[in-house]
């Protein structure tokens, strides 16, 4: 289990907190803890990436609704390669360099930012966009995890210039706008008095440099439409519906900015004789009526192979046979479904006259016609008994 707090804890909002609640309270929580006020402290630099982490969920509507219905186990499933875990400092102040640096509160308290590109430049580059994928599974895969390997169409790095859009690594130049700061800041006189309000450098865009001779491959973009095989690690449990995240495995962010995630969306095969009732898996047996009457033994389908049931003498139809921990995995705990058997006496539609001679021979024995005792629950009992 994971032993992670939770993300609206780390933040100090409710579950029902607004999107302009949870920007406030992380900015608010990273002040607390950011580098420049708490030096050379590490529990503070472990809680200001933790605070970055959940706002980086709370912040992005699908991560958060993934994180509301699964936890964090919903966010990297127990594996690697999923959610925003592992964020470093330069990680945090490229994706949210405007909360920092586009902040009067910060730009005046952290004089404009971090050395070497921290809290008052934006970073290289304009981060990629999400891309979303879709991939079917099987019951058998969905209940063991699986590895899926696929070719994702998107921009990737240019190899020509290694992302960065210039020709070479010398076709950069200091922004005149900004001289490198990547922030233009302008004083205003106010009645409370001067007022200094800091935005990002129209001219190099927040990236404190401007190219001066382009990359002829990418144009200047530092990147290219391509294809790159990725590798997803797919936990067991999962449903339709849920979506996963690889951080990291979006589009190629340009000029060397981050690159975006790729969100996968989970959908499920039909099986041919399961059905899936969340946890559960269902299975409607039919058998014959002799084998209703004398008991039998049967041979089932389940989502890891074949079970072997004994059907007792005198099994009615409507009956519900449980198969202990046959069904699906909790993506995010210990808990495991079973397999529900419905028992159906299979009733011919058509019989012969020799057949019809027998049964209204039968029709007249007093221990063919329906005597249920009062201890045989009905059906709405039955699936009361199943799901309580």
């Amino acid at each position: 289990m994971s032993t992670k707090r939770d993300y609206y804890e780390i933040l100090g909002v409710s579950k029902s907190a607004s999107q302009d609640e949870i920007k406030k309270a992380y900015r608010k929580v990273a002040m607390q803890f950011h580098p420049d006020r708490n030096p050379n402290n590490t529990e503070a630099e472990e809680k200001f990436k933790e605070a970055a982490e959940a706002y980086e969920v709370l912040s992005d509507a699908d991560k958060r609704a993934q994180y509301d219905r699964f936890g964090h186990a919903g966010m990297n499933g127990g594996r690697g390669g999923f959610g925003g875990g592992g964020m470093n400092m330069e990680d945090i102040f490229s994706n949210f360099g405007d909360i920092f640096g586009n902040d009067d509160i910060f730009g005046s308290f952290f004089g404009g930012g971090r050395a070497g590109g921290g809290g008052g430049r934006r970073g290289r580059g304009t981060r990629g966009s999400n891309l979303r994928v879709k991939i079917r599974l099987t019951y058998e895969e969905i209940a063991k995890g699986a590895n899926k390997k696929i070719k994702v169409k998107k921009y990737v790095p240019c190899q020509h210039c290694g992302g960065l859009g210039a020709k070479d690594k010398n076709a950069f130049q200091t922004c005149n706008t900004c001289g490198g700061s990547g922030q233009v800041r302008k004083v205003t006189q106010t009645f409370l008095g001067q007022m200094q309000t800091v935005t990002t450098c129209p001219t190099c865009h927040g990236e404190g440099q401007i190219i001066t001779s382009k990359c002829g491959h990418c144009k200047g973009e530092g990147r290219m439409y391509g294809e790159e095989m990725v590798s997803i690690d797919i936990p067991a449990g999962v449903q339709e519906g849920m979506q996963l995240s690889m951080s990291g495995k979006g589009n190629a962010g340009e000029r060397g900015g981050a690159p975006g995630d790729l969100l996968i969306l989970i959908e499920e095969e039909p099986h041919p004789e399961l059905q899936r009732d969340g946890l559960n898996v269902a299975y409607d047996l039919h058998i014959s009526f002799p084998d209703a009457v004398y008991g039998t033994q049967v041979e089932v389908p389940t989502i890891d192979g074949k079970a072997k049931i004994k059907i007792p003498a005198g099994t009615q139809s409507g009956k519900i046979f449980r198969l202990k921990g046959k069904g699906f995995p909790s993506v995010n705990s210990y808990e495991k479904g079973d397999q529900l058997i419905h028992v159906n006496v299979w009733t011919p539609q058509h019989v012969s006259a020799e057949e019809r001679a027998m049964l209204d021979k039968l029709q007249s024995s007093d221990n063919f016609k329906p005597n249920p005792e009062k201890s045989e629950k009905g059906f709405f009992e039955k699936v009361r008994d199943i799901f309580s």
